[in-house]
């Protein structure tokens, strides 16, 4: 006795065996729900409710004759699916000039980044589209896609992750204007906002760590395995940058002249401040570096929160301007 496969409610999910179920149909001309369920990996109750919406599903305008035909008398008393009027779904799809242009462009594009194993399967998909006459409107096109900073790393990264290996990586800290030296257990890649991560178990760090792709200046496979500390899975409830200890918000609020920091720094929030100011608030693991960018862009730039931060460089700016005092 076989186990029921769990029942799928995903619209996603729906869509594609809908799409899935009228050529299948179409090829055998009626089938038992039973039959087309397993086929589906679906159970019966989820397929019956499946049918209930393929029937709603057509051609535009909605009239009898274009929309989908499902013999509901055939599926409830004999329990056997009849379908028709839906030869249009049962043809084999076919590209239009701009459709297999935009297609090829997006594969060759995957192609620069991907790792050997996604490479050969792009390649492939390329190779057919190219044979079947598909992409003779992309032939023209030659695609030069901006990699960006850390991405030439992506093959090298997905590779020490399929193997389970350990990563030694130089990683740059802005915030710190820091360079480190880093064995890494990397669980995964992934992006989150515009930017791209390798999450990790640090062992400098002693915890979990995700690492901006574009300040990884090196990345070395190491032969050591992930150990369990890397193997087992994340604790992301409290969101991906937090409870790390290493940084402290902190609000600045630029003169027009100080506005290119969020062009070169990460920062976590702007706002439009008063009288054509731009507040930003940076994450900033290290005072010393924070007074060192306030004392290049003075007097463009003040801190408004936390008071203490504010407190500490007007300190600091008053001692530096004494040592001036009475020279010539």
């Amino acid at each position: 006795m076989t186990t029921p496969r769990p029942v799928t409610h995903a619209a996603r999910e729906q869509v594609g065996r809908l799409l899935a179920l009228v050529p299948y149909l179409h090829q055998r001309g009626e089938v038992r729900v039973s039959e087309a369920a397993e086929a589906l990996g679906v159970d019966a109750a989820q397929l019956d409710k499946d049918l209930r919406v393929l029937f709603m599903c057509g051609l535009p305008g909605g009239f009898p004759d274009d929309l989908i035909n499902v013999d509901l008398d055939a599926l409830e008393g004999e329990g056997i699916i009849r379908v028709d009027n839906a030869d249009y779904l049962a043809r084999p799809v076919r590209f239009g000039p701009s459709e297999a242009a935009a297609l090829v462009v997006a594969l060759r594009a995957i192609e620069q980044s991907a790792s050997a194993e996604t490479r050969e399967v792009v390649e492939r998909t390329l190779a057919k589209l190219e044979a079947a006459g598909a992409a003779s409107a992309a032939q023209q096109i030659h695609v030069a896609a901006e990699v960006n900073p850390g991405e030439e790393l992506l093959p090298m990264l997905q590779g020490a992750l399929d193997q389970a290996r350990q990563l030694e990586i130089s990683y740059y800290v802005p915030s710190r204007d820091e360079q480190s030296t880093r064995v890494v257990e990397p669980r995964a890649i992934t992006r989150v906002g515009d930017a791209t991560y390798l999450d990790a178990w640090c062992h400098t760090a002693q915890g979990d760590r995700a690492f901006r792709l574009d300040r990884i200046l090196s990345a070395t496979e190491l032969p050591d395995a992930v150990s369990e500390l890397g193997a087992q899975p994340r604790d992301l409830s409290a969101g991906w940058f937090r409870g790390e200890g290493e940084t402290v918000a902190v609000t600045l609020r630029l003169s027009p002249e100080a506005q290119w920091i969020p062009e070169y720094y990460p920062v976590v929030v702007t706002a439009t401040g008063p009288g054509g100011t731009l507040d930003v608030t940076l994450d900033v693991a290290s005072e010393a570096w924070l007074q060192q960018l306030l004392f290049r862009v003075a007097p463009h730039a003040r801190v408004v929160a936390p008071e203490e931060f504010a407190e500490s460089f007007t300190a600091n700016a008053q001692a530096t301007l004494r040592l001036y005092e009475g020279t010539a």
